[in-house]
Order: C-alpha cells, then sequence, then structure tokens
C-alpha cells in the first residue's frame, strides 16, 4: 500500500518528505512514553512513498491535515490513504485517533541519545520489527 493519500481534487497530497536519507529527530512531548521520552534523540532512516513499513514500527510521520507537523508514532496497520499510527502514551491523542491516517516519511532504527540502542516493543502490545 503506498504511504499517499489524496487531495480533494483526487491528486496526491503533498505531504514533504525528509530531505535526507538519515535524520537525528529529536523528541518533543509525551506521546511516546514510556518507549521514548522527550529529548531523546532517534536515528531515522527515510521511507518513501510506498516503503515498507510495518505494524509496530515506530515512525516519523505526518498527516495530510497537518502537513508540517512531523511525530513520532507507533504504525497500528495500514490504511486507505496511509498508516493508522498512535503514540504509546493512550493519554496523548496527536496521533490517527485526532487527525486520521497519516503519511510515514521515515523509520526509527535507534535511539542515539541519552541510552543508546534499539527500541523495544510496546509491552503486551504489537511486536516491534527488528533493525535490518
Amino acid at each position: 500500500m503506498s504511504s499517499r493519500d489524496m487531495s480533494d481534487d483526487g491528486g496526491p497530497a503533498r505531504v514533504p518528505p525528509l530531505v535526507t536519507p538519515w535524520v537525528v529527530a529529536r523528541v518533543a512531548g509525551p506521546s511516546m512514553t514510556p518507549t521514548v521520552r522527550s529529548g531523546d534523540r532517534l536515528f531515522v532512516r527515510r521511507v518513501g512513498p510506498g516503503g515498507a513499513v510495518a505494524p509496530g514500527d515506530v515512525v516519523l510521520a505526518r498527516f495530510p491535515a497537518r502537513p508540517e507537523l512531523l511525530v513520532v508514532k507507533r504504525v497500528r496497520r495500514t490504511v486507505p490513504g496511509g498508516h493508522w499510527v498512535e503514540g504509546d502514551n493512550p493519554f496523548v491523542t496527536d496521533d490517527s485517533r485526532a487527525f486520521g491516517p497519516a503519511v510515514v516519511v521515515g523509520r526509527v532504527l535507534g535511539r542515539l541519545w541519552p541510552r543508546p540502542g534499539r527500541l523495544g516493543g510496546r509491552p503486551g502490545q504489537l511486536p516491534y520489527r527488528s533493525c535490518p
């Protein structure tokens, strides 16, 4: 399934991709607590349209309704128009529950700072696909 959405005129919505193949993203906010916390630095690989992401992956995504907003979320499932993404903190709803399907622009490969390493899966939830 493509990570693209359709605009009101039937054409693809314009959601900016990541500029470089590799990105370091700084987390701001509590939506992915306890997996990642505000201030963490994440190592991210760009994902192009139709790129491979699976349920359980932690990703960088944009919502067609708010293309300026870049979020770190966990993929729950593939849906028409992109992916359904949610934060690990159920009390924060700045995710697909509020904005609908998201366009995934990058997949988080690991945390660089302050606790370097791969991110674990959400306990009792979806499995986390290991990094290649």
